[in-house]
């Protein structure tokens, strides 16, 4: 059977095969219950042939469509798959667990390939952008956006750990005596950024309230040499005012809960349900 996509409360598109044609109408039967329904003709998608499923390249969809897409990203992201390429872009679902997959043997498989031989991830698109200033000799940018939640903080880290590693894996010229140094550094300033500028929110517990800027500068050998962060856009009023079932920025209760008790009785501090900034 010819199968298509017809809109769903709940899953958003179902596959369906035609049984009639009415009009302006179709019966159609869904695949996976064997329901019958009447649709409009107008929010009916065609379906890619089954050669297309889990394509790692959007892109190539016969039928470039909500639905198709929609349910490629699906598919992979059933199949432990949350990269996905659209073109130049690289979609990402969020999994909200861990996976083995940001690991040194990884970043070792997708040093100095090319983005067609390896699967779609984070670390190709770094990879890309890296191999292109050495060639090139000019900037590149890569961004991070998305709603609240989506992965943006998280896959920005991968991008600073694959450069880390990567513009560190060769030996540094005698010159070099802080060797491995800018790159730790790079690392360690983000959980000092999250915790002055994260903060626990409805939809995310470590959801960013600033925007950063990052600059990595490379030396002509391609090694790390510098970098520097711009922040804005930080949420001020959080700091004493939230919405229900959310709080203020990390540090205040990392201050609270890391103390000692004598340097809680030192400072005067208290249970963070005694502060009224930090308790709603």
């Amino acid at each position: 059977k010819n199968l298509i996509w017809v809109p769903h409360e709940s899953q958003g598109f179902v596959a369906a095969s035609i049984v009639a044609e009415k009009k302006d109408e179709l019966e159609v039967e869904v695949a996976e219950t064997g329901k019958r329904m009447l649709v409009n003709k107008d929010d009916v998608q065609k379906m890619n042939p089954p050669r297309f499923n889990k394509v790692e390249d959007m892109a190539e969809l016969t039928c470039l469509i909500e639905a198709s897409v929609l349910y490629n990203l699906k598919d992979r992201y059933y199949s432990g798959l949350i990269y996905t390429y659209s073109g130049l872009f690289c979609v990402v679902v969020n999994p909200y667990k861990k996976l083995p997959i940001y690991t040194e043997k990884v970043i070792e498989l997708y040093k100095g390939k090319k983005r067609h031989e390896v699967p779609p991830h984070i670390f190709a698109v770094t990879d890309g952008a890296y191999r292109s200033m050495l060639q090139d000799r000019e900037d590149q940018s890569i961004l991070c956006t998305g709603e609240s939640g989506a992965g943006k903080t998280e896959n920005t880290k991968k991008v600073i750990q694959y450069l880390a590693f990567v513009a560190s894996s060769k030996p540094r010229s005698s010159s070099a005596s802080h060797s491995g140094e800018l790159e730790q550094q790079l690392l360690q300033a983000n959980p000092i950024l999250e915790a002055f500028g994260n903060a626990k929110t409805e939809k995310n517990d470590n959801s960013s309230r600033i925007g950063k800027f990052i600059r990595i500068n490379f030396d002509a050998s391609g090694f790390i040499a510098g970098a520097n962060i711009e922040t804005y856009l930080l949420e001020k009023s959080r700091a004493i005012r939230q919405a229900k079932d959310e709080r203020s920025f990390h540090i205040f209760y990392q201050l609270l809960q890391g103390s000692t008790p004598e340097q809680k009785k030192s400072f005067l501090l208290e249970d963070s349900k005694n502060y009224t900034f930090l308790s709603n």
